[in-house]
């Protein structure tokens, strides 16, 4: 199974950070002007949150989930035009009902919003899948 080099490596460091270049977004972010939000779920609903956000990440186009577990999920996005890749990473914190996130370009400098207004399109769709459940 295939893992993204990137992710390996923020994972295996215990952070989500992003590098200095201004194409990735985290919740775990030093930089305030490339943190998210993390997306929230209430208490008990950790398999739902999970449940939801594979649906949720099955349905992104050109997506490819390329790891999965019990505390996290990796993913590949490929652009439309040019197929540059994108790395999604989320972690399920073990001690509150959080799921810690990063979204960065594997190439490039510049995304020009792209990872942002991924993360921030999930979060609208996971938020609401999960109110009305």
């Amino acid at each position: 199974m295939y893992i993204p080099l990137l992710a390996t490596l923020a994972l295996s460091m215990g952070t989500l950070d992003c590098p200095s270049s201004p194409n990735c977004v985290s919740s775990l972010a030093s930089d305030p002007a490339r943190r998210v939000e993390p997306l929230r779920y209430s208490e008990n609903q950790r398999e739902l949150a999970m449940h939801t956000l594979l649906n949720l990440l099955r349905n992104l186009p050109r997506t490819e989930i390329v790891h999965e577990e019990t505390t996290i999920i990796q993913a590949v996005v490929s652009s439309a035009l040019f197929r540059f890749k994108d790395d999604l990473e989320f972690h399920f914190d073990p001690k509150v009902p959080l799921i810690h996130l990063r979204s960065a370009s594997r190439t490039g400098h510049w995304d020009l919003g792209v990872n942002r207004n991924r993360i921030e399109r999930l979060r609208k769709d996971f938020d609401q899948q999960m109110q009305n459940t």
